[in-house]
């Protein structure tokens, strides 16, 4: 899961581009990286947030009045500059690309690359596989007459070869910025417009509220497989590329969008708030009552408030976090996320001694962070800890860009709700009921894979071989 951010209009736009990224920062914290044009390719990009990549001088070094700009979180390849986005090539042409995503069939497409197209990538950043098939494609047009069609002709044949989850912007030198999504949907991008005094600034970004911070207003989600291009006379033109039935990634609306974004016409924060009074249903049932609920911050926040409220009972602040060290879901090794927990929560005392506390998060993955939480509050003084996950118990990988890819490690493929509540040391677990998933999100068809093993796109089973074979050999190096 990455952020990624691009605009086009009259004048230089590495201001919003950098602003911009700062907004999606809570997508990615492993590097930062923009290109704008301006007669050639101007990059910037490194490990790190992107206050640290990024300073004054780069203001005036990055020129163009078109450009794009990406926050990373590593879910392939390995976490260095070089597998740091952007990435551009001058073959055949002057492309450069972001994409938040995960490309599925890797090693096929690096496969065909290499053999058919005769195109050898220099990183191990799935982004190149998208990058370098549609370059292959866009060769075989006449590149002195380029046409919006060609263009989009070469975009349907990259959608139909690579498989996986993917929404990606590029500049194509001297014609414009281009955008499309993979024919599922899995990923957002957002389409925005502001008008100024010289003329139309046009941009595209993973959340909404990157435009409601940079002034721009919202024009609509880009739905599965469609393809936009935006012209150097910002002319707009749309069209369906290669496109399946929606499968909208659930977890963008649980845990990692930010609380105050839209897609498809729903708020993060209110469906977040439903998963919480949906949960009460099965407090009532089993004649539990917490005096205080609590959250997990931040992400738990809406979805406790939900479950307090159905329940009449005081919703309050029970653990504070330092927003200095990062967000323990995407930090890369399981021993990083158990130390962030550690260090970066602490509790209210006053609010939890003696007293039945429900505490709430957006998901139970591993165990450990919520055995740690457990802890936390037991050693504040909980009477009883009620441990309650937002989302259903996560049984099977994905392989979609989220950190969770192998069966192993996820604790509810091989524990029943009962053998997790003993491990974490809770009084009692409630999960989100699957069952009513449809009834909280029922304007989008969303991708629930994580939940129930129906996975949108083919040949899962031997990506997810794939990848234990990868992990392992990682763990051999």
């Amino acid at each position: 899961m990455c952020g990624i951010i691009g605009i086009t209009g009259n004048r230089k736009v590495t201001g919003d581009l950098i602003y911009g990224l700062l907004t999606l920062q809570h997508r990615g914290q492993d590097s930062a990286g923009i290109i704008t044009f301006d007669r050639m390719f101007h990059i910037k990009k490194g490990k790190g947030l992107v206050g640290e990549v990024f300073n004054r001088k780069h203001y005036d070094r990055l020129k163009g009045h078109i450009g794009i700009g990406h926050v990373r979180y590593t879910t392939h390849g390995s976490d260095t500059v070089t597998n740091a986005q952007p990435i551009a090539t001058n073959f055949p042409y002057g492309i450069a690309m972001v994409h938040n995503g995960n490309v599925t069939n890797f090693k096929e497409m690096n496969r065909v690359l290499y053999e058919d197209y005769h195109v050898l990538p220099t990183s191990t950043n799935d982004l190149e596989i998208i990058l370098y098939t549609f370059a292959s494609e866009l060769k075989n047009k006449d590149l002195k007459r380029l046409s919006v069609d060609d263009i989009f002709d070469a975009v349907r044949v990259t959608q139909q070869k690579v498989e996986g989850a993917y929404a990606v912007i590029g500049i194509i030198a001297n014609h414009g910025l281009l955008a499309f999504m993979d024919p599922y949907g899995i990923r957002p991008l957002i389409l925005g417009k502001k008008e100024t005094e010289n003329g139309t600034l046009y941009g595209l970004a993973s959340e909404n509220i990157t435009f409601d911070h940079l002034g721009y207003k919202v024009i609509r989600d880009l739905q599965p497989g469609e393809i936009i291009f935006i012209d150097n006379k910002q002319q707009v033109h749309t069209a369906t590329g290669y496109r399946k039935k929606q499968h909208f990634c659930v977890f963008e609306y649980i845990y990692f969008a930010r609380e105050d974004s839209i897609f498809y016409g729903s708020n993060v924060a209110g469906k977040r708030v439903r998963l919480g009074q949906k949960i009460a249903k099965q407090f009532l049932a089993k004649g539990v009552k917490p005096d205080v609920v609590i959250d997990v911050p931040s992400s738990g926040y809406f979805a406790a408030s939900g479950l307090a409220e159905a329940l009449g009972v005081p919703h309050h602040k029970g653990l504070v976090k330092s927003n200095y060290l990062g967000r323990s879901f995407i930090a890369p090794k399981q021993s990083e996320r158990e130390e962030i927990v550690h260090k970066k929560l602490n509790p209210i005392k006053k609010a939890i001694r003696d007293k039945k506390v429900a505490v709430v998060d957006d998901s139970i993955v591993r165990g450990t962070t919520s055995k740690r939480i457990v802890e936390i509050l037991r050693n504040a003084g909980a009477k009883e800890v009620y441990f309650v996950s937002a989302a259903p118990p996560i049984k099977h990988p994905c392989v979609y860009g989220i950190d969770m890819s192998i069966e192993t490690e996820l604790i509810a493929n091989k524990k029943s709700v009962e053998e997790i509540r003993r491990y974490i040391g809770a009084d009692e677990l409630f999960y989100f009921d699957l069952k009513e998933l449809n009834e909280v999100f029922d304007k989008v068809s969303l991708c629930d894979a994580c939940f129930t093993g129906n996975y949108p796109t083919p040949d899962v089973d031997k990506i997810l071989a794939d990848i234990i074979e990868d992990r392992q050999k990682e763990k051999e190096a």
